[in-house]
């Protein structure tokens, strides 16, 4: 008799509470399809207005904000409605600790996607395709490491909010919002290869010994600069490969840049000829191919005697062009017609191997043929 008194206080119980739990399922509804309804109202008006007038904006927008606003109007009106709802002090508490830290996710994310569309605004008046792209380099490189500072702070402060929703951690979290706060962490950590990395993230992004698209020679390797991150800079290298060195190491040893100024690039062709070779003949050539090649920016034709060997003169030729890749095709198309002429019109002048033969008169014979080695 007493359980079944129990058992049927017990539905008594959840019968009483029944409604509430209707009216607290009606707002978290009623809140999700509003949210959803307004984002979808607003999705149509950019989009309608996007068809009659396009906007590199609107479309950016679009494009970044689409999905964190699906998130966030839903939450958002879910804390405007949050005081409707008849629940108890302990699962009123939860309810309105898991909408707070929602509401402050997705307004960290739709911030941090907005970031994206600040960037885009940047860009689109830029392109790395330019001829001439110096500047372009220089303001790509720092909006890139901007962008991940401002990202990460937008991070940071957000997970400090979410740690002030607590009474037992908030003393972590008004720490470090604090100049005290950051200050300890700096400190802390100051002896970190992390901190190490990212005080030399800023003193690349901002002094510039290297940009995004520059043309490096490092450990023996030729590539241009693809990424800098927090940590490590990546080098697309000539073959596809990609190569991936520290922050530090451009600050600590030296690398060659071929563009910290300028595209513009000189390039050697080194020709081995022999002592009978009509040098201004061969002058005169390289100014001929030069002038027929697409590649060559009218800077830099010169021919000179670079070396005197026992068997041969060294011809090096200098040509110019607008960037490395530019003037590593046109070394190899000079070199190229360069010994076709000698093969066509001057086969004698191509090295050849001398020898004295013995019982001949005063001097020396000549055996014409390739030398040898």
């Amino acid at each position: 008799m007493q359980e079944d008194l129990i058992h049927q206080e017990d539905i008594h119980h959840w019968v009483s509470h029944f409604p509430d739990a209707l009216v607290t399922l009606g707002v978290v509804a009623g809140s999700i399809v509003g949210g959803l309804a307004l984002r979808f109202a607003l999705a149509s008006v950019l989009g309608a207005y996007q068809r009659r007038r396009p906007s590199p904006l609107l479309a950016s927008v679009r494009k970044h904000l689409s999905l964190p606003v699906a998130y966030f109007f839903p939450v958002l009106l879910l804390s405007i409605l949050l005081p409707l709802v008849p629940l108890p002090a302990g699962p009123f508490e939860l309810l309105r600790r898991v909408v707070e830290i929602a509401f402050i996710a997705s307004f960290a994310w739709g911030l941090m996607r907005a970031v994206e569309v600040a960037e885009d605004l940047v860009l689109q008046h830029y392109s790395l395709s330019q001829p001439d792209n110096l500047q372009v380099r220089k303001l790509f490189t720092q909006l890139q490491f901007v962008k991940k500072v401002v990202v990460s702070l937008i991070f940071f402060v957000a997970a400090a909010f979410v740690l002030m929703s607590f009474a037992t951690v908030r003393r972590i979290g008004t720490g470090l919002l604090t100049s005290a706060g950051i200050a300890s962490v700096i400190i802390g950590f100051a002896a970190q290869r992390s901190l190490s990395n990212l005080l030399a993230g800023f003193q690349l992004a901002f002094t510039q010994p290297l940009r995004i698209d520059d043309v490096l020679v490092v450990e023996g390797e030729w590539g241009r600069v693809e990424e800098i991150t927090f940590t490590n800079v990546v080098l697309a290298l000539w073959d596809e490969r990609r190569l991936v060195l520290p922050l530090n190491y451009f600050i600590e040893k030296p690398f060659q840049n071929w563009t910290r100024n300028s595209a513009q690039i000189t390039g050697t062709v080194h020709l081995q000829a022999d002592y009978t070779v009509p040098v201004p003949a061969v002058r005169a050539e390289l100014q001929r191919i030069v002038e027929a090649h697409p590649l060559w920016d009218q800077r830099v034709c010169v021919l000179h005697v670079t070396d005197a060997k026992e068997r041969t003169l060294e011809l090096r030729a200098l040509v110019s062009a607008a960037d490395a890749s530019s003037v590593w095709e046109l070394r190899c198309a000079v070199r190229e017609q360069a010994v076709a002429f000698l093969q066509r019109d001057y086969p004698g002048s191509l090295p050849l191997t001398r020898a004295v033969l013995a019982g001949t008169a005063a001097g020396f014979s000549s055996t014409a043929g390739p030398e040898v080695a």
